[in-house]
């Protein structure tokens, strides 16, 4: 564990020095050094999250809950994640204004995901008011 967390470490670290040369002559060629790196890193990540992804699936069936709320778990985690790398690499390319775009976007789709949890929410409060 600490030996990949060290060459993920070194790889971020290598990425940015070089997006730093490369930005001095191609900002294009500095942002798909940047994103390349994202991309590496992604794709190690995913090595650890199937042994985690499993074992939260596994604890979420032990409560008896609805599997739809899961699902509306996944599918915010990956929001927040994929919105934050975006605005990052937008910011990280000057764009600002698309980086908080991107944040608007994010914060609007977790809102319209989570309706549905939060009217069966206020339905069972209203059960349990009457």
């Amino acid at each position: 564990m600490i030996e990949s967390t060290g060459m993920t470490a070194a790889v971020c670290v290598i990425g940015a020095i070089l997006a730093c040369l490369l930005k001095q002559y191609c900002k294009e060629q500095a942002l798909f050094c940047s994103i390349g790196v994202c991309v590496l890193v992604m794709l190690s990540i995913c090595a650890y999250f199937s042994p985690i992804a499993a074992q939260i699936n596994e604890l979420f069936l032990k409560t008896e809950l609805d599997v739809q709320y899961l699902e509306m778990l996944w599918k915010s985690i990956g929001i927040c994640y994929l919105t934050g790398i975006a605005a990052d690499l937008c910011r990280d390319s000057g764009e600002s204004a698309m980086a908080s775009v991107a944040e608007l976007w994010g914060r609007i789709t977790l809102l319209v995901l989570m309706l549905p949890m939060a009217k069966s929410l206020l339905e069972l409060m209203i059960g349990v008011l009457q």
